[in-house]
């Protein structure tokens, strides 16, 4: 029983030991003749995008491809070729996507300007949308003809006509009463006062 505390200090040891081990393989040490060179190799390694990563720079990638880059272009430093050479080899090889500031030409138009066709489209769409709401709804030909009624059949347009007709009797009924009653006073309470005014004259 006393055992299984040492074998579980063995296994964390052998386990720690095999990630330092992990660890400093993806340190990559390289020689270079000054330090020029070195600022050049760090300057390419963090301005170069890794191909299987999106977002990672070859600087920062652990991903093989990227080690294989690294190694590359301490390779091509070594040589005495220039930065242009150096990343001219890299896009042929890889494309333009390895660039983080590609050139614009017929390949890279769309990935340049693809994003200020796209706002302006959804603008041109957004102001359609907007006129359209504000523009009035368009009169119907009736009412463009000036007779409201003209899309009415026969049956409607009598049924129409006679309740303007009732309308127009009610209204003018209504009209005349109210006259009336203005006109005539209410109670005899009225009349007296009514002739009050007419004796202090």
């Amino acid at each position: 029983m006393k055992r299984l505390p040492s074998s579980r200090w063995l296994a964390a040891g052998l386990l720690g030991l095999s990630l330092s081990l992990g660890a400093q393989a993806a340190i990559d040490t390289y020689e270079f003749k000054d330090d020029g060179d070195r600022a050049r190799y760090r300057t390419l390694t963090e301005e170069l995008r890794c191909p299987k990563c999106q977002n990672q720079n070859i600087a920062d990638s652990d991903a093989p491809i990227a080690m294989d880059l690294r190694r590359e272009i301490h390779r091509m430093l070594g040589e005495g070729k220039s930065d242009d050479e150096i990343v001219d080899y890299l896009v042929d090889r890889y494309g333009d996507f390895v660039r983080y500031n590609p050139p614009v030409n017929a390949r890279t138009w769309l990935l340049w300007y693809g994003p200020w066709l796209m706002l302006g489209g959804g603008l041109g769409v957004l102001a359609l949308i907007v006129l359209r709401r504000r523009r009035p709804a368009a009169p119907s030909a009736a009412a463009a003809s000036g007779n409201p009624g003209s899309d009415l059949s026969a049956e409607e347009r009598a049924r129409l006509d006679q309740l303007l007709k009732n309308s127009d009797h009610k209204s003018s009924d209504h009209k005349n009463s109210a006259d009336h009653k203005n006109s005539v006073p209410k109670n005899s309470a009225e009349q007296g006062s009514a002739d009050n005014t007419k004796a202090d004259r």
